[in-house]
């Protein structure tokens, strides 16, 4: 936690000498007025500060992390507007800005909560169980369940997400050998790097690579350039780490899962979804949440006939007294909805808001004239994936879209996996890392990955040279 407080003390040491910078243009091509040396701009970087603070100890104090964040948003812009006010700025100016923040973080919600919603019904059909299930039966050594646990973290991240990938081969691993401590650690760093790295190829696999997606930085195609250095980034550590695992056999489960009516055809509507979503996209110039609203709805008729066909087995079974094979309730695509990671989604609320809040007082401008201007693209880019393995690379990642530098192709896709797979560094630095410190709570901690960070970094060169190069 101490690194973390050193980021944001550097960084106003960034801020506190450049306060008279221009900010430039904001949003819309609005011209804007710098904001940064008023009381109102130090008042709201506080507030980022103590917020995100708050964000990095939830485990600590269990306090939900999208509630400071939310909290730190909505003052921001109250203090915002008092600003324009004072300085005799149009109010419309705020409004504007606010509507387009919210507008971006619409676009995000509904993509994810769509993405959400096909999650939990493929986990409520038995889909990760039964995966689950017919890995730990067949007897693998620890060694090859530590290579098939990565590499699948590598392959179903693209399209899964890596926090819910993390979570299922977590929960595959310590099925496995939950007693072997030392087996349990070093697997669960192969899943954070491998789940991390995949997902940096795929606009489905990251936020941050959504994001990137959906302002059109870059194409659906072009993410997949990325997949030789992504494939490098997990595979260096994963070798390094592999010579040190056992070879021994642990005793083989005869747990036995099957899916439940319906799955295999949710998750064909899923793939059909991410198609319907991609071809908004390119072929239509919609947004892609538009398109997976729509591939939202097969799953609702679908759930629809999974519903009637359940009832009906409920309703016929139970005078027979065999109704075991049946669930208890039929399935209902709304309960899915209500199920999503709404704490996650408030949360990024929470984080768009303060940076586009933020950016409005001038901020960004500095940080991007000392960051891209100062140190040149590459060289910011690579610090990116360094701070997203502090900060998080949700705000990081927005910060840099928000602040729009002009960048190649190139150096788009750069930044896209230094703040993808930058996460891999430290336990904290990701979704996939903090989940799997809870699924494997004391055996998997900030201290056993910070003791393999090198390892990993090595990795994170790796990358950084075949992209480069």
């Amino acid at each position: 936690m101490k690194s973390f407080t050193g980021v944001f003390i550097c960084l106003l040491n960034v801020l506190i000498p450049a306060l008279a910078f221009a900010s430039g243009h904001g949003e819309h091509g609005a011209e804007a007025v710098s904001l940064t040396s008023t009381t109102f701009g130090y008042a709201s970087i506080a507030l980022f500060v103590l917020a995100y603070t708050l964000v990095i100890f939830e485990e600590k104090s269990h306090l939900r992390k999208s509630k400071p964040v939310m909290m730190a948003a909505g003052i921001i812009w109250v203090l915002l507007a008092l600003a324009y006010r004072q300085m005799g700025i149009p109010a419309e100016q705020a409004h504007h800005a606010i509507i387009h923040n919210i507008s971006e973080y619409a676009e995000l919600m509904l993509f994810l909560l769509c993405a959400m919603t096909y999650i939990n019904s493929m986990d409520e059909r038995n889909v990760f169980q039964a995966l689950r299930s017919v890995l730990v039966s067949r007897g693998f050594s620890l060694r090859i369940v530590f290579w098939i646990t990565g590499f699948l973290a590598f392959i179903i991240s693209p399209i899964a997400d890596n926090l819910t990938t993390a979570l299922l081969m977590g929960a595959v691993v310590m099925a496995v050998a939950k007693d072997n401590k030392k087996f349990v650690a070093l697997a669960c760093i192969n899943i954070v790097v491998g789940a991390n790295a995949g997902g940096a190829f795929s606009p489905f696999g990251d936020i941050t690579t959504l994001m990137v997606w959906q302002k059109g930085q870059a194409t659906f195609g072009q993410f997949f350039n990325l997949f030789f250095p992504a494939l490098l980034n997990w595979l260096v550590p994963a070798a390094i780490m592999s010579l040190v695992v056992s070879k021994d056999v642990p005793k083989a489960m005869t747990e036995k899962i099957k899916m439940k009516f319906g799955a295999k055809r949710i998750i064909f509507l899923f793939l059909m979804t991410i198609v319907t979503a991609v071809s908004f996209h390119n072929f239509l110039s919609l947004p892609p949440a538009a398109g997976m609203m729509l591939g939202l709805s097969y799953l609702g008729f679908f759930s629809y006939y999974i519903k009637i066909r359940e009832k009906r087995s409920m309703e016929y079974d139970r005078p027979l007294g065999i109704s075991t094979e049946c669930p208890t309730d039929p399935f209902d695509i709304f309960k899915k909805v209500a199920r999503a990671e709404w704490d996650t989604l408030l949360f990024f609320y929470g984080v768009i808001l303060c940076v586009g809040g933020l950016s409005q007082f001038g901020y960004l401008a500095i940080i991007s004239h000392q960051m891209y201007d100062g140190l040149g693209p590459t060289y910011a880019n690579v610090l990116v994936g360094f701070l997203s393995a502090i900060v998080d690379n949700i705000p990081v990642m927005f910060a840099v879209l928000t602040m729009e530098p002009h960048m190649s192709l190139g150096q788009w896709l750069l930044v896209t996996l230094t703040a993808g797979v930058g996460g891999s560094l430290l336990s904290i630095g990701s979704a996939a890392g903090v989940a799997l410190m809870g699924t494997a709570r004391g055996v998997y901690t900030f201290g056993a990955h910070l003791k393999w960070m090198p390892v990993v970094a090595l990795g994170y060169a790796a990358y950084l040279c075949a992209s480069l190069y």
